[in-house]
């Protein structure tokens, strides 16, 4: 009787010795969780970092183990995967394994867009990212019908939430114009790159590389129309911008070199086309040697 007496005594000893374990397992649970996140946030931006240097395979090690850890932390929906899912793909993209990026795309967006950037924007500001890298992808596979409402999304994401005359404005522009000028539709690029050179020159100044990329886009629009003297002035701008940002042997500077020496072969004008394609060759030939591996 006594025995019983004192356990039934002390009942309530139990009951918060039961608790402290149970509340003790889950805070050894969530810390365990907690601490997987943080390290799959660590590898993320060390493999944000790796695609920038162009070490695809090594992003594509690192982010697949922080997909795997987040993927344990938080789920497989959680908002942080979307971002993990949208570089890992962009790997995949880039190493033009496009199976495979598709599905991490596909993954990815409804992950992005039901989340809320807590800035108070409309969206996730990878959601942007992501449309436009698929798009890019679907353009490079010639499979235009299904990246124009994706360029024509992020366009539309990016306007309600940075304003019209935002420069990333003028990107998502860029990529939707640069799609109808690669399929033969001049005519519906042409306002769009001029509406982005406009954004660019008044938000980064007349001066601003980007402004230069404007310039050369814009430029091979109206050199496709024959309008040669218009597309004439505006690479003489875009490569002097270049040359005075980025420096004579840089590959944008290439590029224009090779876009205004072809508007001279058309326009009769052959020796100077050579001059501008052998300083354009021999850019192209020194970064192609100090290109790193990937």
């Amino acid at each position: 009787m006594n025995s019983l007496g004192s356990i039934t005594s002390y009942w309530w000893l139990i009951v918060v010795a039961g608790l402290a374990i149970v509340i003790g397992l889950g805070f050894g649970l969530w810390r365990t969780k907690f601490v997987k996140l943080l390290r799959a946030i660590k590898l993320e931006n060390r493999g944000t970092q790796l695609i920038m240097n162009g070490y695809y395979e090594n992003a594509e090690t690192v982010l697949t183990k922080s997909l795997r850890l987040a993927e344990e932390a938080v789920g497989p929906d959680d908002v942080n995967i979307g971002p993990i899912l949208a570089n890992l793909a962009q790997v995949y993209h880039f190493q033009d394994k496009f199976t495979e990026a598709e599905r991490l795309f596909k993954r990815a967006l409804p992950i992005l867009e039901s989340d809320k950037n807590r800035a108070g924007n409309e969206a996730h500001p990878f959601l942007v990212l992501a449309l436009s890298d698929i798009a890019d992808m679907y353009r490079e596979q010639g499979r235009v019908a299904e990246a124009e409402p994706l360029y024509q999304q992020a366009l539309s994401v990016r306007e309600r939430a940075l304003g019209p005359e935002h420069p990333d404005v003028a990107t998502s522009l860029n990529n939707l114009a640069l799609l109808y000028d690669n399929t033969g539709k001049p005519i519906e690029a042409e306002p769009l790159y001029k509406r982005a050179l406009a954004i660019r020159e008044k938000g980064l100044g007349p001066e601003h590389p980007d402004v230069a990329q404007s310039l050369n886009n814009l430029a091979q629009v109206y050199r496709s129309q024959a309008k040669y003297a218009e597309a004439e002035h505006l690479y003489k701008r875009a490569l002097g911008i270049l040359e005075n940002a980025l420096g004579p042997e840089h590959p944008n500077t290439a590029l224009v070199l090779e876009n205004y020496a072809d508007l001279l072969r058309k326009t009769g004008r052959g020796n100077e086309a050579e001059e501008l394609e052998a300083r354009a060759k021999a850019i192209r030939t020194k970064h192609a040697v100090q290109k790193p591996a990937k």
